[in-house]
């Protein structure tokens, strides 16, 4: 065997052209199949971490009030006895935030839109500061009562800049309406489709608007080191919370706003808590999650179609120019098996520093991208929630990329080794070619 390697890499060495030409496409495959999952994975990365800071935990521990049968609000009461309950049910936490939310009338002096309102205690949302860009204003000034931080698309709709005063309107859950005027504090960057329907208020400041007493929350979101963890942390909870006194609504993986038509239709009143995860509260981020894995997928199948074209053609022609050789190596007694492992060594050796080559030089063009820290199109904005996208090379899928087009190019040469082998030594040894 040792032999037969030695001669297989004797048999690149001497055929430098064509070890080159098909090395190079090897390298040129696997780097753009690196980079490709770079990119898929940072953008997954990207929109998971925007999407789960401004919108969603890991695990949402929510929940609907309901002073009536017919009329409900998201609303969890004496949230600090929940939380302290929570830290010890679920190790697997990192921290946790704390949201008031609901919909409000937001109203300048030249227009008005209706969107949702998130309620944050901004000194304690640390993973807030790193998704949310400032563009005027301070995030900082959020921690005065009153205050609003809009996004730039907001900000022009209503025509208003940092320090202008607009109006917050909604109905309290007693069914009257109340106001509540707040200051422009900081104008954001757009953050895809969340520009368009989401601002933020002080929790105290939205509490008076609904009228609220000061331990009432919207939602608990909790934040796991591993979002494995998060299928098991929910079926725990799901059986932990009742035994713990509370009442409990059957799951319904859909976002807490599309849920408002059914509860209104039970007829129970008080308290019932509402456990999702970040993929029941935003499923369209899953839908465009599946969506790069299916697209990725389908590019690598067909760099692996092309690379498989290439080899294959290449191999033939290696036989073809060798054929006498083959031919005189039989006629001095090498079996054929050993001519079908001898080309499969080629293909494996080739196929071994080709990849090898093409994911260093991948991964150099990932590293380059990150450290230019370029924006990237308002297109792609729109889509990962970030003006800036970082690619994320795994180690693990560099290792993987590498292994699997090293071992489709071995398998690829097998049918060209395989006639290789079948050919008998006179035919081969006369061969013109």
């Amino acid at each position: 065997m040792q032999q037969l390697f030695l001669i297989a890499v004797r048999n690149l060495g001497t055929h430098k052209r064509r070890t080159l030409l098909l090395g190079g496409a090897i390298a040129g495959v696997t780097a753009l199949l690196v980079i490709l999952m770079g990119l898929s994975n940072g953008m997954k990365a990207t929109m998971l971490e925007s999407a789960t800071t401004l919108m969603t935990g890991h695990v949402n521990v929510a929940g609907f009030y309901k002073v009536t049968a017919g009329q409900a609000a998201p609303v969890v009461t004496s949230y600090p006895k929940l939380l302290e309950q929570l830290r010890k049910e679920v190790p697997e936490m990192e921290y946790s935030v704390q949201r008031a939310r609901g919909w409000v009338k937001l109203v300048s002096e030249t227009g008005s839109i209706q969107v949702g309102v998130g309620g944050i205690d901004v000194e304690a949302e640390t993973g807030f500061r790193k998704v949310v860009q400032v563009r005027e204003g301070k995030l900082e000034d959020l921690a005065q009562p009153n205050t609003l931080l809009l996004f730039e698309e907001q900000a022009k709709k209503l025509d208003v800049k940092v320090g202008d005063t607009v109006t917050l309107s909604a109905p309290t859950m007693r069914g009257t309406n109340n106001t509540v005027d707040v200051r422009v504090a900081a104008i954001a960057a757009n953050v895809g489709m969340l520009s368009s329907f989401n601002v933020y208020v002080p929790n105290a400041s939205l509490r008076g608007l609904y009228q609220l007493r000061e331990d009432a929350t919207g939602a608990l979101m909790l934040y796991l080191g591993d979002m494995a963890d998060i299928p098991a942390v929910q079926a725990r909870l799901f059986k932990r919370l009742p035994e713990l006194g509370y009442q409990m609504m059957e799951h319904n993986p859909q976002p807490f706003f599309m849920k408002f038509e059914t509860v209104n239709r039970e007829a129970w009143t008080g308290q019932k808590i509402d456990i999702t995860n970040w993929e029941d509260e935003i499923s369209f981020i899953k839908w465009t999650v599946s969506a790069l894995d299916a697209l990725t997928f389908a590019l690598t199948i067909v760099l692996l179609v092309i690379i498989a074209i290439g080899i294959m053609n290449t191999l033939w022609i290696a036989i073809r120019e060798r054929t006498r050789e083959i031919g005189t190596l039989r006629a001095i007694g090498m079996q054929r098996e050993y001519v079908l492992v001898m080309f499969l060594l080629e293909a494996l050796v080739l196929g071994l520093i080709g990849t090898a080559v093409g994911a260093l030089v991948g991964l150099g063009v990932c590293l380059a991208f990150n450290a230019a820290d370029l924006s990237v199109p308002v297109v792609v904005q729109v889509f990962i929630m970030s003006e800036k996208l970082h690619l994320v090379v795994n180690p693990s899928s560099m290792m993987g990329a590498i292994t699997f087009i090293t071992l489709c190019t071995t398998l690829i040469s097998l049918i060209p080794s395989f006639l290789a082998a079948r050919m008998k030594p006179v035919t081969a040894m006369h061969h013109i070619g």
